[in-house]
């Protein structure tokens, strides 16, 4: 039984706490968290207790940590376990700064320390299953893969201020996406930006409607579709063209039932809300976890991946700004 200690108690961490909770190899050791009330409720759901997160680390039955506190805490938890010989499971995106994310790695590195970072999205049943087709052949040689992820609503400005931007913040998953799907590192990037949804977001300084273009060193393309509006609902989908035809993956629907009249066809709306779409993915991506902790194997997407994503959201933000191609690597 694998001992799971969980650092942060709000919106994610409620979701990983309930999930390692009800997994069959491990138990939740523990819940820190500086804002009582989201701890307290996650312990009386699953029978955990609140503890400091210096005690939880501290703490030799302990064997891994499970980070989902603010960004700007990530690295310093992930020193701070890896010197006490935690694995670690930690949100995105490791840090803000690329420069921060290479010295927390080398310690890690020095410490022997297993670190997941949590891109959920490679967990999703339906993303999962089109990368495998995809590495078994199914496609042939990958040339093209669209990615498009609009969010339903916008959140407020208070976090559009602190989010690092929509591409450290949103996008992030999508590159990592990307990388995932073309299975060659991006070496070029041109990206677009604009705010079209909410005029308080460019006054802000980000955008809310953005493209990028990502080209392989072998001239594989990628493009990514981001806005922070959908009227339609939570819309996630993936294309793959390759030399023998097409992966797709589709937006999940609150059911599968369809009408069709005069009028056409009509089905339910897509999922509404990341936390419903991504459930499984988010439970996956635990088990996932848990799995490399007992058979030692290398774990994916590992810190590198979490390096490599946010430098490509730093190559998108700095060609947006400048309006020219960026050179990745």
């Amino acid at each position: 039984m694998i001992s799971i200690a969980l650092l942060g108690a709000g919106r994610i961490g409620q979701i990983h706490g309930r999930n390692i909770a009800s997994s069959k190899r491990a138990r939740l050791a523990g819940i820190a968290d500086p804002f009582p009330d989201g701890a307290r409720a996650l312990s009386v759901t699953t029978g955990a207790p609140v503890r400091t997160a210096e005690e939880l680390i501290a703490d030799k039955a302990v064997d891994a940590v499970l980070i989902a506190t603010p960004t700007d805490t990530h690295a310093d938890f992930i020193d701070k376990a890896a010197a006490a010989g935690k694995a670690v499971l930690c949100e995105k995106p490791l840090d803000m700064s690329s420069a921060r994310i290479r010295e927390t790695l080398g310690r890690v590195g020095k410490a022997g320390t297993k670190l997941m970072i949590g891109f959920n999205r490679r967990f999703d049943p339906n993303f999962a299953a089109l990368q495998r087709r995809l590495a078994d052949g199914a496609a042939g040689n990958v040339e093209l893969v669209t990615i498009l992820s609009r969010d339903p609503a916008p959140p407020p400005v208070s976090y559009i201020e602190r989010s690092g931007g929509l591409f450290r913040d949103m996008m992030i998953h999508d590159l990592d996406m990307a990388r995932f799907l073309l299975g060659e590192e991006p070496v070029e990037m041109f990206a677009f930006g604009s705010s079209l949804v909410d005029p308080a977001i460019g006054r802000a300084g980000d955008v809310d409607t953005a493209a990028v273009l990502l080209k392989t060193a072998s001239g594989k393309i990628c493009q990514i579709s981001n806005s922070r509006r959908a009227t339609y609902g939570y819309d996630q989908r993936i294309e793959v063209h390759g030399s023998k035809g097409l992966l797709s993956a589709a937006n999940v629907h609150e059911t599968t039932v369809t009408f069709a009249g005069a009028e056409g066809f009509t089905a339910d709306p897509v999922q509404n809300f990341f936390l419903e779409r991504y459930a499984a993915a988010y439970r996956n991506e635990v088990e996932a976890f848990i799995d490399r902790l007992v058979d030692g194997k290398r774990i994916s997407p590992d810190g590198n991946d979490g390096l490599r994503a946010q430098m490509l959201a730093d190559a998108a933000t700095e060609s947006r700004a400048t309006g020219k191609p960026v050179k990745v690597g």
